[in-house]
C-alpha cells in the first residue's frame, strides 16, 4: 500500500504552491517508491521534509512508521505532527488515530479529537466521521449531539455509508437535529444505494408512512 502518494501528490502540489524543485523531487520520490526503491524514496522525502514540505514530512513519517527504506526508526511521530501542524488533513487524521489507539504515542482521546477535528475542518471524510463519533459518545470532548449531527452529515455528504445511515437515524429521531423525515429518507436511501440492507428497509418503511 502506498503511503498516500498518488492520492495526495497532485492536489497538494497545486494547492500548496510548491516550488518546481520540490514538486519535481516529490514526483521522483513517488516514482522510486512505486518501483520498489524505498531507500531512494525515503532519502528524497527526508530532504524535503527537512526543508519543511508538509507532504514530504507526511510520506517520510509513513515510511519510517512502516519500516520502508534504509532508516528504520520509531521517530515517525515528530514528522507526522509537523505535517499535521502545517494543515495536511491526512496527517492530522493519522495523528488522531495514533492518539486514539496509543500507537507510538500515549493514548489520549482529547488529542485524538483535536486532530480529527483539524482534518475534518479541511474536508477529510473519515476524520469527519471520527470526530462526529467523538462528539456522539462524549469521548475526548463533551458530549454534543448537535456537533455529532453536523459532522455525520458532512461525512455523509462525502459518501461515507455509515455516516449516511447515522445522520438518517438522527433526522428520524430528532437527535441533535430537528426531526425531518424527508431528510431521513434521503440519507437512508443514499446508504441503501451503497448496499446497506438495513438502510433500505428503513427507507422503505418511511416511504410507506408518507
Amino acid at each position: 500500500m502506498l503511503p498516500y502518494l498518488s492520492l495526495i501528490l497532485l492536489p497538494l502540489i497545486a494547492t500548496l504552491s510548491l516550488s518546481t524543485a520540490h514538486a519535481d523531487n516529490l514526483a521522483q520520490a513517488e516514482r522510486a517508491y512505486v518501483r520498489g526503491d524505498h531507500s531512494q524514496a525515503q532519502a528524497a522525502y527526508r530532504r524535503d521534509a527537512q526543508r519543511g514540505v508538509a507532504l514530504a514530512q507526511f510520506n517520510y513519517a509513513m515510511m519510517l512508521k512502516r519500516g520502508e527504506g534504509v532508516e528504520r526508526t520509531e521517530a515517525w511521530q515528530p514528522w507526522l505532527k509537523k505535517a499535521a501542524t502545517q494543515g495536511l488533513p491526512e496527517a492530522a487524521y493519522v495523528l488522531g488515530l495514533a492518539f486514539e489507539n496509543g500507537e507510538g504515542l500515549p493514548r489520549s482521546q482529547p488529542d485524538a479529537t483535536h486532530w480529527f477535528l483539524q482534518a475534518a475542518k479541511r474536508g477529510h471524510t473519515q476524520a469527519q466521521l471520527s470526530v462526529a463519533t467523538q462528539y456522539y459518545l462524549g469521548r475526548g470532548t463533551d458530549r454534543d449531539m448537535a456537533q455529532a449531527a453536523y459532522w455525520y452529515e458532512k461525512a455523509a455528504q462525502g459518501g461515507d455509508v455509515g455516516a449516511q445511515y447515522l445522520i438518517a437515524s438522527m433526522y428520524e429521531h430528532g437527535e441533535g437535529i430537528a426531526t425531518d423525515r424527508s431528510q431521513a429518507l434521503l440519507w437512508y436511501s443514499a446508504a441503501a444505494r451503497q448496499g446497506d440492507v438495513a438502510a433500505r428497509l428503513k427507507a422503505e418503511a418511511i416511504a410507506r408512512q408518507r
